[in-house]
């Protein structure tokens, strides 16, 4: 398998060529699954000129069976449950209630410490590209794609650098539109498509969105303008905290 990136940020520039038709739009939200998704993401924001923030994913692990999900918690407390796991295993409500509750504690501690204080962006009536660095089964994606549905984006955008041919078709009839760089065969993991794939720390992604939440599209500030070089400030702390980022 040839490895196609250099690193996330690399794959979010060549991802974000292929969005380039939504490039100036001002009804454009880019959403990105924590944490690998997130410096992939902000490449395709940054292109794009448009907004970024995170959506969180916790995967709801069957009791004594965790590594089986029964569903999902995504951002906003909305849950997306796994009907045929749960019938089929008898999973009673008190018992999705408590796992649910357990991994919002988590999902709420990760919002805060990466958006702090940030409110989420609004996507109600938006087009939304999802992005993360790459698909495998799917799930996670999966379940952040149904739970996005219901707060009603106009439009679902699922786009990663990588994933097998396969789960590309499965999730098409998900999203809206579908856009992957690449699709391997034999596809051996995420990871085999980078030369540098180390992991993506809370700390990157808080720089990542800081920068982001200040950036404004090169037409409306001058480079050298105090906001100007604030915003290089912040881009420039958020490319050195990208963990092996000089390891080529």
């Amino acid at each position: 398998m040839d490895r196609a990136f250099r690193d996330r940020r690399d794959a979010g520039r060549a991802l974000a060529g292929l969005l380039g038709h939504y490039r100036g739009r001002d009804d454009i939200v880019v959403l990105a699954l924590p944490r690998g998704g997130v410096p992939v993401a902000f490449e395709v924001a940054t292109a794009l000129g448009a907004p970024l923030d995170v959506f969180i994913v916790r995967k709801l692990g069957t009791p004594g069976h965790e590594e089986l999900a029964m569903g999902a918690i995504a951002s906003g407390g909305m849950v997306v449950l796994n009907d045929d796991v749960v019938g089929d295993l008898g999973i009673s409500a008190p018992t999705i209630q408590r796992v649910a509750d357990e991994e919002g504690r988590e999902l709420e501690r990760r919002d805060r410490v990466y958006r702090e204080g940030r409110p989420m962006v609004d996507v109600t009536g938006k087009v939304v590209i999802l992005v993360d660095d790459g698909l495998a089964t799917g799930s996670s994606m999966r379940a952040a794609l149904l739970a996005l549905r219901r707060v009603h984006p106009a439009r679902i955008v699922l786009a990663v650098p990588t994933a097998p041919a396969h789960t590309c078709q499965e999730l098409a009839v998900e999203a809206d539109e579908l856009v992957c760089a690449t699709t391997p065969s034999p596809f051996v993991a995420v990871g085999q498509a980078y030369w540098d794939f180390g992991q993506t720390t809370d700390d990157e992604v808080r720089e990542l969105l800081r920068a982001a939440s200040i950036r404004r599209p090169a037409t409306q500030v001058s480079p050298d303008s105090a906001e100007g070089a604030t915003i290089r400030s912040a881009l420039t702390s958020a490319s050195e905290g990208e963990p092996g980022s000089a390891a080529r």
